[in-house]
This record gives C-alpha cells, sequence and structure tokens, in this order.
C-alpha cells in the first residue's frame, strides 16, 4: 500500500523513522505480553492521525481494532516520535543567519472550550493558539515558535517568544500586524490620505515577496491536525505542534 499521500511521508521516510523509534524504545525482548499491532503499523496510524486529523474511531475502525487500542498507540508513540525527530530541528539562529527571513502569524484552531475565553481571537473569529511562522524566500520552513494563546496580537508574540531579539541582526519581513518594529512592512495608508505610487509599488514588491511564507504555513497545516480543528487535550497541543513540526522538517529532509 502506498502511505505518502495518507501519512505525508514517504514508504522510505517511515521504514527510517520506525528504525530510529525502535532504536529509542529498545524493547526488552521476552517479558510481557507480544505487542497486538507490530511497531511499523504503529507509527503509520500515528501519523494518519496527526496528517488528517482523523477522530481515533473512524481510525480504529479502518485498522480493525477498538479505539482505546488506537489510543494508547497515539499516547506511546507520539512522544518517542518527537525525541527520534529532534535531530532533523534546526537550531533557528543558524538557518536565520544571512537570509531574508519572512515571517507571519496563524493559528492552530481548538474549538471552544469551557473556561478558555483567552484563546478566542477577534481577528480570525474562533479559538486556538497563535504561533509564528519563519521561511526564506523561497517558503522553505525555517522555524516554527513556541504557542501562546489565540487573543494574543502577533506582534506580542513575536516579541514574546524571543524572536525579536534573535532577528534583530536580520533583514526581516511581515504584514503590517509589525510595525513599530525593526521589521520591514508595507506602508500604512494614511489617515485621510493615499499612498505615493512608489510606495503602493513598494507595498506590492513586500506583499509578492510575503507571498512565500503563507504558502510556507500552507504546507505546515496539511498536517490537519493544526489546520481542522485540535479535539484532544489542551495541555498537550504544544507537544503536538512541536511534534508536526518535526515531521514537517524531517519530510522536507
Amino acid at each position: 500500500m502506498r502511505y505518502q499521500s495518507t501519512t505525508g511521508l514517504s514508504p522510505e521516510q517511515i521504514q527510517q523513522l520506525v528504525a530510529g523509534i525502535h532504536h529509542m524504545m529498545c524493547p526488552t525482548q521476552g517479558r510481557g505480553r507480544p505487542a497486538i499491532v507490530g511497531l511499523y503499523r504503529q507509527v503509520v496510524i500515528t501519523l494518519i492521525l496527526v496528517r488528517q486529523n482523523l477522530s481515533q474511531v473512524a481510525v480504529a475502525d479502518l485498522c480493525g481494532m477498538s479505539q482505546p487500542t488506537v489510543s494508547r498507540i497515539y499516547r506511546r508513540v507520539l512522544p518517542v516520535m518527537d525525541q527520534a525527530l529532534s535531530v532533523y530541528v534546526p537550531e533557528f539562529s543558524e538557518v536565520s543567519d544571512g537570509r531574508v527571513v519572512l515571517v507571519d502569524g496563524t493559528d492552530v484552531p481548538t474549538r471552544n472550550r469551557h473556561g478558555c475565553a483567552h484563546l478566542y481571537s477577534g481577528k480570525r473569529r474562533r479559538a486556538g493558539l497563535t504561533v509564528q511562522i519563519a521561511s526564506d524566500r523561497r517558503g522553505r520552513l525555517l522555524a516554527v515558535s513556541a504557542s501562546m494563546p489565540g487573543s494574543t496580537h502577533d506582534r506580542t508574540v513575536f516579541a514574546e517568544v524571543g524572536w525579536e531579539h534573535a532577528l534583530r541582526d536580520c533583514t526581516v519581513i511581515a504584514d503590517l500586524g509589525y510595525q513599530g518594529t525593526f521589521v520591514i512592512t508595507p506602508r500604512k495608508k494614511p489617515k485621510n490620505g493615499q499612498l505615493s505610487l512608489g510606495d503602493k509599488k513598494n507595498n506590492s514588491m513586500i506583499s509578492s515577496i510575503r507571498s512565500a511564507v503563507e504558502r510556507c504555513i500552507a504546507h505546515w497545516k496539511n498536517w490537519k491536525i493544526l489546520a481542522t480543528g485540535y479535539r484532544g487535550r489542551l495541555a498537550e497541543l504544544p507537544g503536538v505542534i512541536r511534534v508536526v513540526t518535526a515531521l514537517e522538517f524531517y519530510r522536507l529532509a
């Protein structure tokens, strides 16, 4: 069976990932009952859950097992996958050095949760966590920041996660939300006035360059667990974002 469209990884990448996870798990031979599902299939099931964001019940029906078994597989494999893929996540300072860095904010929707009004974004009209995405001019992913509540403005997140300091010596291009910083942004239309032809041309050029980071975000959100509404425990979502980011770097590698 070809898994690439379902899991996001090629068969060779899955095999290599399974080998890395097997090495980290170091299973003890001869103790306990043998696993009902082999490690390769466990990894595939976990990848399907994060790539397609299907419910565990649906995946259980497709794989011919119970929902609790799928849940146990997911909770067992995902943390080890995080460790196995950490070597593929580059240091931000290294990949940003000497580059033009494009920055934009995006959210990971969580659906409305009781007692979590701080997650609601008036701009996006939904609840979630917000992160900063950095790419180069070709749209290649450079970094994903730590997450913050969805109500936090992009300018605030940019400062709070440390990117404002980390990128101080770089050429950074972003949208109007980052005005007031060293970041290059489009010129805002003056109140009761008009932009000059030069400003309009400059804004058009910046928008054309910025389209690369928007493509980068779209590829990152092909991991549907980040795009179509996270259903799990909110406390675990920052870890899920980290794992999926590592998967995207691994896929690109």
